[in-house]
């Protein structure tokens, strides 16, 4: 018999995470006959999301947790309770490439996910729908089904595949406007139920349908394709450095060309966040798996140029301060792996900054959004060894050659270089006068953004360094 599907009028959302909460919020924000529970067995980012400070800085995200928590907008830690009552259930949680066994380094790690579905799987009553949000490997959802078809409640499913494509920094703008929604599953009924939320302010024609197996590897291949560019630019800014042409220049003039356009064509010292790298190594693996080792070594490159890059930058540091940096006090401008975000997951900085240290020398970090304990996390796990322990040696490293600035112009002051490693608007107001004054001379400027092209430092007696010019 076929369960038929009211419209949904309670959702549970299993994540508190970069896309779970904003996600429900605006959900919640835009459908106000939906109780929306966003649960998490983290009791602290739970609290956070709960008061004034919100766990994630995105730009007119407070606003929108504000219009309806405390209505029918919920953060709790009560996980079974709100799965038990819902009709609809997200799974967003973190899915990060696996440092262990088969496929270390390139497949992702599925353990949360499927204790969520077991978690699911156990609790459930009655009818339930089950949304795969977070970004997934081809083929996850039959992993899903199969665990929830092992109920003892009697409990029924659908599952369905809804990736995000949210930009942090702008991540609310693409939920208010997205430019598409994507909705996978096999059960007409249970996609025009999803379909129905969303179409509560996002237009028809916006919302796409598809099969299970195109919606999971549809995120993949997005996140792939835009790395790829970023890859390309930055591939042609080590040559446009060789040459003498500007890379901007290049980018402006191929990005006319209606078949090739302008986004995704800003050379840096290296694209990061929580999703690029890792969807492509998934990529990787999976292109690997499937006995097709041509396709993954085409991808894999997309991810050693990015590393490539970062090394790049460094190096040109170190050769331009005198073929040495040790003991040379360097301001960090940045530590967010972009501007408008207090995320740093793959941020350019981690590893920049790591080469610099190993290299002897003082950094004074200064980033608007990011906790002195998030900077100070990210650089102990990437001195982490094989054992995920960090050696004394690399913790002292750390502890005597880091230190932090409640100010752009603070973490300049008495040093020999600036590193610009996030496109903060602040930093083209700052100072430079003062700044000058403040450093050691030569006063060099390595920016890593192209943030500061337009300022003309060298006018003001800077040595600066640019990308790809």
């Amino acid at each position: 018999m076929t369960t038929t599907i009211p419209p949904v009028s309670k959702i549970c959302c299993i994540g508190a995470g970069y896309v779970g909460g904003p996600t429900m919020a605006m959900i919640a924000h835009k459908c106000p006959h939906i109780d929306v529970k966003v649960v998490d067995i983290n009791a602290d980012r739970i609290a956070q999301w709960n008061s004034d400070r919100l766990p994630i800085y995105e730009p007119g995200l407070d606003e929108i947790v504000q219009s309806s928590r405390g209505k029918n907008l919920t953060f709790t830690t009560e996980i079974d309770q709100a799965i038990r009552a819902a009709d609809m259930v997200f799974i967003s949680v973190n899915t990060p490439t696996k440092t262990f066994g088969v496929g270390a380094g390139r497949a992702a790690n599925l353990e949360f996910v499927e204790k969520c579905a077991r978690r699911i799987a156990e609790v459930s009553e009655g009818h339930k729908i089950v949304v795969e949000k977070s970004t997934l490997p081809v083929r996850t959802a039959e992993a899903v089904k199969r665990i929830l078809s092992n109920t003892a409640n009697n409990a029924s499913f659908d599952v369905l595949s809804n990736p995000e494509f949210l930009a942090e920094g702008t991540a609310i703008e693409d939920l208010l406007e997205p430019d598409r929604v994507l909705i996978g599953g096999e059960r007409p009924e249970s996609i025009e139920a999803l379909v129905e939320i969303y179409a509560n302010w996002v237009p028809r024609a916006r919302l796409l349908t598809t099969n299970l197996w195109s919606s999971e590897l549809s995120k993949l291949t997005a996140n792939a394709f835009l790395a790829q560019r970023v890859s390309s630019i930055n591939a042609i800014s080590a040559l446009c450095e060789a040459t003498g042409a500007d890379v901007d220049e290049v980018a402006a003039a191929i990005g006319t060309d209606s078949r090739i356009g302008p986004k995704f064509l800003k050379s840096s010292v290296g694209f990061g966040g929580s999703c690029f790298q890792k969807d492509i190594l998934n990529l990787v693996y999976l292109c690997q798996y499937f006995g097709l080792p041509e396709v993954a070594d085409y991808w894999e490159q997309v991810v050693r140029m990015n590393d490539y890059q970062k090394e790049r930058f460094v190096t040109r540091m170190v050769r331009t301060m005198f073929n040495t940096v040790s003991d040379k006090k360097i301001g960090i401008w940045g530590f967010a792996f972009k501007k408008d975000t207090n995320d740093t997951r793959e941020s350019a900085s981690i590893y920049v900054c790591r080469d610099l240290l190993l290299e002897k020398a003082r950094l004074c970090i200064y980033d608007p959004q990011v906790s002195e304990h998030q900077i100070l996390n990210d650089l102990e796990y990437v001195f982490t060894e094989g054992d995920n322990k960090i050696s004394e040696a690399k913790r002292e490293l750390i502890e005597q050659h880091v230190t932090f600035a409640s100010s752009a112009q603070e973490a300049s002051s008495d040093s020999h270089a600036i590193a610009v490693l996030t496109e903060w608007d602040e930093f083209a107001d700052a100072n430079f006068d003062a700044i000058y004054a403040s450093m050691k001379k030569p006063a060099f400027v390595f920016d890593g953004r192209n943030r500061l092209k337009d300022l003309d430092l060298k006018a003001k007696g800077f040595e600066y360094h640019g990308i790809g010019f």
